[in-house]
């Protein structure tokens, strides 16, 4: 997993609220369990028609946001089923953070597991910044983890709350498995003492 500690850049603004797992990812393509390729069918029922051709007013098919870095969301952001392959096709299309009033708990904790920072704030705040997102190429929004703050474009600074062994793994690039390498030594140890102790196993 890539370290993560400051991600500028157009924002994409999508004020729906209660986005679902199966809005950001539908399940007819949960066949996989590659972390890649899913990028492409990211919120594919509300980015393409069923021919196949893009939604052109759809946020993320507009030009100044095709490549957008940061969500900012409605409410309940990622609710709905508790599918790790949502924040695998944000990750996969190239979105880094998502910006919510509110997230599902199980959404919330898998994108820190995933690279993705879900950045909680009041809704002043995420109104701020929705209205910052909508000026489109025009507007730059960034977002630092080690100083836990989001700018909007004009400077305006907003702090906010993550926990700090979340924050760890995500400015470390530990997912699950990075954090158990860390102990590989020990393991190695144990495991090795372990055999002597009970070579008949």
């Amino acid at each position: 997993m890539e370290k993560f500690q400051t991600v500028s850049g157009v924002a994409a603004p999508m004020p729906l609220v209660n986005i679902d797992t199966d809005m950001i990812i539908p399940k007819q393509f949960l066949k996989t369990i590659k972390r890649t390729g899913l990028g492409a069918n990211l919120f594919d029922e509300m980015r393409f028609n069923r021919d196949g051709t893009e939604v052109t007013d759809f946020v993320l098919n507009k030009p100044a946001y095709r490549e957008a870095e940061i969500l900012v969301a409605g409410d309940n952001f990622g609710c709905g089923s508790s599918r790790e392959h949502a924040p695998w096709a944000l990750g996969d299309f190239g979105i880094k953070v998502v910006i919510s009033t509110s997230f599902a708990d199980i959404f919330y904790n898998n994108c820190f597991k995933n690279g993705i920072l879900p950045v909680v704030l009041p809704k002043e705040a995420v109104d701020v910044l929705m209205e910052d997102a909508e000026r489109g190429s025009n507007a730059r929004i960034t977002v630092n983890l080690e100083d836990q703050t989001v700018s909007a474009t004009d400077g305006t600074e907003f702090k906010f709350e993550v926990d700090a062994f979340k924050k760890h793994c995500l400015l470390n690039g530990l997912d699950d498995i990075g954090l158990t390498l860390q102990k590989a030594a020990s393991i190695d140890s144990f495991e090795v003492g372990y055999a002597a102790q009970a070579p008949w196993v």
